[in-house]
């Protein structure tokens, strides 16, 4: 079994987009600019923008964050998309979510110029994904796939199961997963109405867990050699932690870790990734690379 570092993978990464930065500002370029609006104080929300914050200065890029307190309407919150959307100096932006209920999250995502949508959320850039057209990647599929490619695991002709059926990570997977420019699998898609889920992710090659629930995927539900990839992170109740939590996946580690030959943890699998490709898609937006 080898573990796949994600924290790592997302260093080496950072360090060659910092490098990249600093040869466009050398010859003359523009720094890349991301900006970020955050909305409330939702704990999780709080970490993963501190961590993009912190990635930005790591890449060399400029960084913007935008607060709103929960109570903001729809209207402003839409008139500072707006804002963003005409502003030349910012080349990629990010709302974050989960947004306050009275806020229709799509309608927010959608008013989003799909030219700066670095989170590959707008639907302009999920069907062209879709299609297999240049565009911007969610950034969660795209760290697995990158994890999958920085580790040499073969993907063309493997049968990839993946748990759960999300817009953010389980269909977008399986899109990539079954095109012949990225995966190249075959993909099957289990879901909590998916009966025998035990019986298809017994057959995975691949097995990619973005279900939601802790532990979920237990040792008996994987073959052996299997590559398992854990997208979860659920806070559970932890006495033993000084916040009083810890973070668990959706795979049970110990228990399923001894059959793979590949595994993610949580912490320090996925979860970095995220970031770094929210990084990478940033370089792409100011290079103009995507949408000319």
């Amino acid at each position: 079994m080898q573990l796949i570092d994600g924290k790592a993978t997302a260093a080496a990464i950072k360090a060659e987009i910092a490098e990249q930065v600093n040869q466009i500002v050398a010859k003359g370029g523009k720094r890349p600019h991301l900006a970020a609006i955050l909305v409330g104080h939702d704990g999780g929300s709080e970490t993963y923008v501190a961590n993009k914050v912190k990635a930005c200065e790591v890449c060399g890029f400029k960084s913007s964050l935008i607060r709103f307190e929960s109570d903001v309407t729809e209207a402003e919150l839409l008139a500072k998309v707006d804002e963003l959307n005409h502003d030349a100096d910012v080349d990629g932006f990010i709302v974050q979510l989960p947004l306050p209920p009275h806020i229709d999250e799509q309608t927010v995502i959608e008013a989003i110029d799909y030219h700066k949508d670095v989170d590959g959320f707008h639907p302009i850039n999920v069907g062209r994904m879709a299609i297999g057209l240049p565009c911007f990647v969610s950034a969660t599929p795209k760290g697995i796939l990158e994890l999958l490619r920085r580790y040499h695991i073969e993907t063309s002709g493997k049968h990839c199961v993946i748990l759960g059926r999300s817009n953010i990570v389980g269909k977008p997977m399986a899109q990539l997963m079954m095109q012949k420019a990225y995966g190249d699998s075959t993909v099957t898609v289990c879901h909590s109405h998916t009966p025998d889920i035990k019986a298809e992710c017994q057959r995975a090659d691949i097995l990619i867990a973005a279900i939601g629930q802790p532990a979920f995927v237990t040792g008996d539900m994987v073959k052996e050699g299997a590559v398992v990839i854990d997208v979860g992170t659920t806070r559970v109740p932890d006495a033993s932690r000084k916040r009083g939590y810890r973070l668990q996946g959706d795979v049970d580690f110990d228990g399923v870790a001894p059959k793979c030959s590949y595994i993610t943890p949580v912490p320090g699998g996925v979860g970095p990734m995220t970031v770094c490709m929210l990084m990478a898609n940033t370089l792409l937006a100011g290079q103009h690379a995507v949408y000319a």
